[in-house]
């Protein structure tokens, strides 16, 4: 694990991709978000509150039950809207071990889904970077919505994605634990690979996907709005090592992708099965 990380060093990935390559958007945050206070608990009694302000949020945690460990800390933070009341958020836990934080936070549901992104020591066969997901409930929401659950509704799309303006990618959706993709246009052109994924649905349409790749020590967590499949976009933060392979880095993905094309497998030999 990365154990020393100030909120200077977090920066653009050097050596892997660059951010212009990706489509680089720095947004303010959504004006319902600055001077929240947002409250996520579990079942099992574990609080953690947030406080946000115009960049920075602070946040502490209170163990409950099966758990001891307190924290707290402050950083800066990243969000976008990506529906009526449904936000990602993104910071760091600035203190050892490092590790991004990555909220989607529906305030309509009342419902929350984390991913934690930590560097693991290099394992044969494995990705370095990894990731957790857990769901949450958002404090003075009353629903009876069920919360975001693992999902093969991607299972067989193939989506050509755009980023920034002259690089492009398809994903094929394999199943519901590795996509495929490979570069069409760009600095990468003609490179390809299969990698890990995660995809849980949020929304009718709306996911979040996430991937860890093994041949560089990166991942991402994005937001995927599908509902319009001839429309879709994609927006999150892409996390990796810098040249040194000691520095976190990390920069936002922004990417407007179509639909180009689908796979329906015999019932019998269906991945998503």
């Amino acid at each position: 694990m990365i154990s020393d990380l100030s909120e200077a060093s977090i920066r653009p990935i050097h050596g892997l991709l660059t951010a212009a390559d990706i489509g680089l958007t720095r947004t303010d945050p959504p004006s319902a978000l600055v001077g929240r206070v947002v409250v996520l608990y579990d079942d099992h009694g574990t609080r953690i509150t947030h406080r946000f302000g115009a960049d920075a949020v602070t946040w502490t945690r209170s163990p409950g039950r099966e758990d001891d460990v307190s924290a707290s800390g402050e950083g800066h933070y990243e969000a976008f809207r990506i529906a009526d009341d449904l936000l990602y958020v993104q910071f760091h836990h600035m203190q050892p071990p490092a590790e991004p934080v990555s909220l989607v936070l529906d305030f309509t549901s009342g419902h929350a889904l984390s991913v934690i992104t930590q560097i693991s020591d290099p394992s044969p066969g494995r990705p370095r970077v990894r990731q957790r997901f857990a769901t949450a409930r958002i404090e003075g929401i009353e629903s009876t919505m069920l919360p975001p659950a693992l999902s093969t509704a991607l299972t067989g799309r193939r989506v050509l994605w755009e980023y920034g303006h002259d690089r492009v990618y398809e994903h094929i959706y394999l199943g519901p634990r590795q996509y495929a993709w490979q570069c069409l246009a760009g600095t990468e052109e003609g490179l390809a690979d299969t990698d890990e994924c995660t995809a849980f649905e949020l929304r009718p349409g709306i996911f979040l996907f996430a991937w860890r790749e093994k041949a560089l020590p990166c991942a991402a967590v994005t937001v995927a709005d599908h509902r319009d499949i001839c429309s879709i976009r994609s927006r999150g933060v892409l996390f990796g090592l810098d040249e040194s392979r000691q520095v976190l880095a990390h920069f936002t993905l922004d990417g407007f992708g179509r639909l180009i094309g689908t796979t329906v497998y015999p019932a019998e030999f269906d991945p998503a099965r």
